[in-house]
């Protein structure tokens, strides 16, 4: 049972699928880091100064008791965090696509090749060419 194993988590397309399970995770960090330290600042300034970061709509106010301590966290819809998910969500989608139409167009090219070669003829039929070419010669 354990060779069974070994040999499924040694198969190519396991690894593959592993490493790009694990690149993916660090273009999605890389992606989240354009959109909140790149992209959203410029666009908040645009927008009058807004940290689309901190936007929310509070649904209930955090009560603070006599002490000046919180005694109860707000309750809020963190709408200007979601805007930042979809844009990531957005340029994610983007560069997938781009990826996908890349190794396609490369497929397409390859198989386009396969197709243009002409496939070798049997070897009988070599041989049987060789043998007429031969009693041609003789006679």
């Amino acid at each position: 049972m354990l060779k069974e194993f070994k040999d499924f988590a040694m198969k190519g397309n396991l690894v593959d699928l592993a490493v790009g399970f694990i690149l993916g995770g660090a273009f999605a960090t890389v992606v989240s880091s354009l959109v909140a330290d790149i992209i959203m600042p410029p666009v908040g300034l645009a927008l009058g100064g807004v940290d689309f970061s901190q936007l929310s709509y509070v649904l209930q106010p955090a009560e603070i008791g006599t002490d000046g301590e919180v005694v109860t966290e707000p309750v809020a819809i963190n709408w200007g965090n979601f805007v930042n998910q979809i844009i990531s969500f957005l340029i994610v989608a983007l560069a997938m696509f781009f990826i996908v139409k890349g190794m396609n167009q490369m497929k397409k090219k390859e198989e386009e090749a396969e197709a243009a070669a002409p496939a070798e003829p049997p070897k009988e039929q070599l041989l049987l060419e060789e043998i007429r070419d031969l009693l041609a010669k003789r006679g």
